[in-house]
């Protein structure tokens, strides 16, 4: 009896793959990978550098929003000057529903600090907050941060038809004469540091931040 003869077909063998063409199918499928968590990782960061971003630009223009409406409520009386820049802490007193106002915004170290002192009615008061604005450690404590990595805050007075340095010396007016706030009691007294400079009729902001300067130039509208 004859041996059965199998088909050729059935006897070739099935090739499979090599160790090498493994290796170097793991090798594209790891830098694929690789390059598609790199994509993915540069929209992460830029997604959260926008955001950032936004966070940044949102605090600055809140901040600056209060710096103007305080600027706007300049309330100029006999007791203290309305505005006053030293170098380091722009003051100011400005009108508030409780009475008159100190509010000191300044510059400590790389942060820029507002600080309010509570509305008083009578010109004592409001002298004594003055006089103690000037030592920082006396009102740090009730002090808010308003901006951080500030390098420096300048400050400028319109005055004629120039800008100038807010220290330089300005015009000099006698102090307004005007009946003391409602509820104030005891005589007028003399403003603090005497005759008081008249106001400027503009004031400039510049302040240096890691994105650059920021300006901003504000009319002063006293109150009488």
């Amino acid at each position: 009896m004859s041996a059965r003869r199998i088909p050729p077909r059935l006897t070739r063998k099935v090739r499979g793959f090599t160790l090498i063409e493994v290796l170097v199918a793991m090798f594209i499928m790891a830098i694929m990978a690789t390059m598609a968590w790199q994509g993915v990782d540069g929209l992460v960061r830029a997604r959260d550098g926008a955001q950032r971003s936004g966070e940044v630009a949102l605090r600055l223009s809140t901040v600056l929003a209060q710096w103007e409406q305080d600027l706007a409520q300049i309330q100029q009386s006999s007791a203290a000057p309305g505005l006053k820049f030293d170098g380091a802490s722009l003051r100011m007193t400005r009108r508030s529903p409780g009475g008159i106002q100190l509010v000191v915004w300044t510059l400590q170290g790389t942060t820029w600090y507002r600080w309010a002192a509570p509305p008083v009615t009578r010109i004592q008061d409001l002298q004594d907050w003055w006089i103690r604005s000037q030592q920082w450690a006396a009102i740090q404590g009730d002090a808010l941060k308003m901006l951080e990595d500030v390098g420096s805050q300048q400050v400028y007075f319109y005055r004629g038809n120039s800008w100038s340095n807010a220290q330089s010396t300005g015009d000099y007016e006698a102090p307004p004469v005007q009946p003391p706030p409602q509820g104030a009691s005891g005589p007028a007294s003399a403003p603090v540091g005497g005759e008081q400079e008249a106001l400027p009729t503009g004031v400039r902001l510049v302040l240096a931040l890691p994105s650059g300067p920021v300006t901003r130039d504000l009319m002063v509208r006293p109150s009488l």
